[in-house]
């Protein structure tokens, strides 16, 4: 007996102090913490990186701005810097212009779908409202049958109410719960119906999508006539060039010249801007080009609205009928794959 006692003694298990489970959450919440802790040190970090980028680039636009104001000290240095700002605001009216010729397009497609989208959301609003309405219709009809079925046995059950009715009683009660589940079907589906009805008043079918993949294909390739416009406008001078050479450098280049070759330089810049800016018959010399786009761009996929660059080069011996300005004719670009005039960020996607 004793040897069993002694060995019940030992398989019995050692008790466990009440702290084992206040230690192990300690433990836990204190590598919460350091995990927390870690992550906040991490974004610190990111948050230094980021905060000496920046001040790496103001000292950059600093130094920049530093430059510019020796350079405008000087006669010599001046000259050159306006020439190359003259240059930068040429390029930059020629965007405004394709920007403000492509959002002129597009609002006005877009008012003209969002019309023909309202008119077949209406039409679907009507559809979707009247099979509503002929479910609630239903389940109003069929609301009121289960009330006067559940009612009626009520009323036989007053009836039944002498001891020799007890067997009637009975059979009558068993038919209750299943009439006032019915009762309770018929409220839930009811119920639904309106639902349905405040949902189709609440939904704006008229959240347009947006425009057609067609249509911004369309409005793309008068965006890319557009520029071609442009370009000829300029075909007869380096003036293209030059100004995709400034927008290019970040800092201003002495290439133009002595004080009056940068006189005659910006001259001739301010007449290219105002060329630029000529919209008279402008329908005449986009539209051709547009149909001659239509033939030969082509897309990567059903939903691509920028056409591939190498199907959208210029026609051979291209000319118009407005005279550009200047002796010398220049190669005109491919709009899209030279990006002339930051075309690339004004097209629809």
């Amino acid at each position: 007996m004793k040897l069993a006692h002694f060995a019940f003694r030992r398989e019995e298990a050692p008790p466990q102090p009440a702290e084992d489970g206040r230690v192990v959450e300690l433990f836990r919440s204190r590598s919460e913490l350091r995990k927390q802790h870690e992550d906040l040190q991490l974004d610190l970090n990111r948050q230094r990186d980021r905060l000496k980028q920046q001040e790496a680039a103001t000292q950059r636009v600093r130094d920049i701005l530093e430059v510019l104001e020796q350079r405008l000290g000087g006669a010599d240095t001046g000259y050159p810097a306006l020439a190359f700002y003259h240059l930068r605001a040429m390029w930059a009216d020629g965007r405004e212009l394709i920007r403000a010729f492509v959002a002129d397009l597009a609002n006005r497609q877009v008012e003209r779908e969002r019309k023909m989208h309202d008119l077949g959301g209406n039409k679907r609003q009507f559809e979707q409202r009247k099979a509503v309405e002929v479910r609630l219709h239903a389940a109003q009809l069929d609301l009121v049958d289960a009330r006067q079925a559940a009612q009626k046995i009520e009323a036989e059950l007053q009836v039944l109410n002498r001891w020799w009715h007890r067997k009637r009683r009975t059979e009558i009660a068993n038919k209750l719960p299943a009439a006032n589940a019915a009762v309770t079907v018929a409220e839930l589906a009811l119920e639904q119906a309106h639902a349905d009805i405040s949902a189709l008043e609440a939904r704006r079918d008229s959240d347009f999508p947006g425009l057609a993949v067609g249509t911004r294909r369309a409005i793309n390739l008068a965006a890319i006539a557009y520029a071609e416009v442009l370009c000829l406008r300029l075909i007869r001078t380096p003036l293209l060039q030059m100004a995709r050479e400034a927008v290019g450098r970040r800092e201003v280049i002495d290439d133009y010249g002595s004080p009056e070759d940068c006189q005659r330089l910006m001259a001739d810049v301010e007449h290219a801007r105002k060329v630029l800016a000529v919209r008279t018959g402008l329908t005449k010399q986009v539209g051709p080009r547009v149909e001659r786009l239509k033939k030969t761009a082509k897309y990567r996929s059903s939903i691509e609205v920028v056409p591939v660059a190498e199907t959208v080069h210029v026609a051979a011996g291209d000319v118009m009928e407005l005279k550009a300005v200047g002796a010398n004719a220049n190669r005109l670009p491919n709009v899209v794959a030279e990006d002339t005039w930051d075309l690339f960020s004004i097209l629809l996607k």
